[in-house]
């Protein structure tokens, strides 16, 4: 990819950058990346401002939950990172994603690479594989032993929305292992930090 990125954690100075690249729908039908954060039957019921302000406060309490990707000054890309904790709706045991093992849930070294956000026009040109790199080193630098992601095999195109929680692809060229498939074409993928 010949875009010069940097990458930063999305703290609480960078709210207004959060703000700016999620719009005003949110990302992704007013979501706000709390999807994964709140059980379905809160979220719902929440509207796009109370979704918005969940994150802000999220955001605001630290530690970063994710990390920005900006060309210049300008954000354009999220990638949501963390310990596995940070996002519950991961670990539930009625989804895909959930730990191999209960314990993993609540092990601070194990971490997740649980959703991405790009601005559409940058969709399809490899951003992705910049992305999941950043959030690889940065859960590395954060202490994490292995960092897990639950992508999708298969989309009809590149630029999809459902691409919000990473291609397989991008997963496997970045060294990632199946560990478990619960679901036809939505393997959960782990690389080990230490080797």
């Amino acid at each position: 990819m010949d875009i010069d990125l940097r990458f930063e954690p999305v703290t609480a100075d960078r709210w207004t950058d959060f703000e700016r690249l999620f719009g005003p729908r949110g990302a992704f039908y007013d979501c706000w990346c709390v999807a994964l954060r709140l059980p379905h039957a809160v979220r719902t019921k929440m509207g796009p401002d109370d979704r918005k302000s969940h994150m802000l406060g999220r955001i605001a309490v630290g530690p970063p939950p994710g990390i920005l990707a900006y060309v210049d000054d300008e954000p354009v890309a999220w990638v949501q990172v963390g310990p596995r904790y940070d996002v519950p709706q991961f670990n539930s045991p009625r989804t895909v994603s959930r730990p191999v093992e209960d314990a993993d849930a609540h092990d601070p070294s194990f971490w997740a690479v649980s959703c991405f956000f790009l601005t559409s026009r940058l969709r399809g040109q490899g951003l992705s594989h910049c992305l999941l790199a950043a959030a690889i080193e940065h859960a590395r630098r954060h202490g994490a032993r292995y960092v897990e992601g639950c992508p999708i095999d298969h989309v009809k195109q590149s630029k999809s929305v459902t691409l919000c929680t990473g291609s397989t692809a991008i997963f496997d060229a970045a060294g990632f292992e199946a560990v478990a498939k619960r679901k036809d074409g939505r393997p959960l993928m782990r690389l080990d930090l230490r080797s």
